[in-house]
């Protein structure tokens, strides 16, 4: 599920493009962070459809305009199912995003 918190412009991304995002993630039983590319101080770049993200992130990213800022709730489905990432992300986990698509 896709919550737009600041409208971008322009047109979504297509399969193939290569796109770059600022994000932080963290679970959204607890609210606790588990990553962030702005705590790094560099954003994540990526090819849609190529299978390197998370389904939750194919489906939102590929749903946003440049210059959007938006929150991806990503069931366990869209995210890392049964298995998480231990100790990381725990099985089951249902994910919060707050992305921004540059």
């Amino acid at each position: 599920m896709l919550e737009t918190v600041q409208p971008g412009l322009g047109a979504a991304p297509l399969k193939g493009a290569t796109v770059e995002v600022h994000y932080e993630g963290r679970l959204a039983a607890t609210g606790a962070p588990f990553d962030s590319s702005r705590s790094r101080g560099k954003p994540f770049k990526f090819t849609l459809g190529d299978g390197r993200v998370i389904g939750g992130w194919e489906v939102g990213v590929a749903a946003m305009a440049p210059g959007e800022r938006a929150t991806l709730t990503c069931s366990p489905q869209y995210a890392y199912g049964a298995k998480g990432i231990p100790p990381l992300i725990p099985p089951d986990s249902t994910l919060l995003f707050d992305v921004e698509l540059l």
